[in-house]
């Protein structure tokens, strides 16, 4: 049985205002690991295009709520963006590099393309008329950089 040295759940309306708001609550919560700029940044960044692919593609205009839960284990913040909006059709066109869904909105598609390249781990699990789950890890240094004047 593996042990969680601490975790946390919120819930909040999947609205595009709210998307800074995940953001400042995950990076807060994984300062406790004493986190690079670097490091904290790239958290930051993922999470951001997470809830972003929550709100435009899982829900578009309908509205719905979106769940991050974290957890911390050892030096490993593990993040789960969890909507349960439209969910993804065909999964491998979706992890495409350049795919988008929504090309009228003029997406780039590169969201889970920067969420690999940010996070050390990314796992995406969707059920179509269901949700969607996108799961990522990062295991922090815990050297934070020193800033020189």
């Amino acid at each position: 049985m593996r042990s969680i040295q601490n975790w946390f759940s919120v819930t909040f309306p999947a609205l595009s205002q709210n998307e800074s708001f995940a953001r400042v609550v995950v990076a807060s919560f994984a300062a406790q690991l004493d986190p690079t700029l670097d490091e904290i940044t790239d958290v930051k960044t993922a999470v951001s295009e997470a809830v972003t692919n929550a709100i435009i593609h899982g829900y578009g205009e309908k509205g719905g709520e979106i769940t991050i839960s974290c957890t911390l284990e050892d030096s490993v913040l593990e993040v789960a963006v969890t909507d349960k909006g439209a969910g993804i059709a065909d999964l491998n066109q979706a992890m495409e590099a350049l795919y988008t869904s929504r090309p009228d909105l003029e997406r780039s598609g590169m969201g889970f393309t920067v969420m690999e390249n940010f996070m050390d781990t990314l796992r995406v699990d969707s059920v179509p008329g269901k949700g969607t789950v996108v799961i990522m890890t990062k295991k922090f240094t815990g050297k934070r950089q020193e800033v020189n004047d």
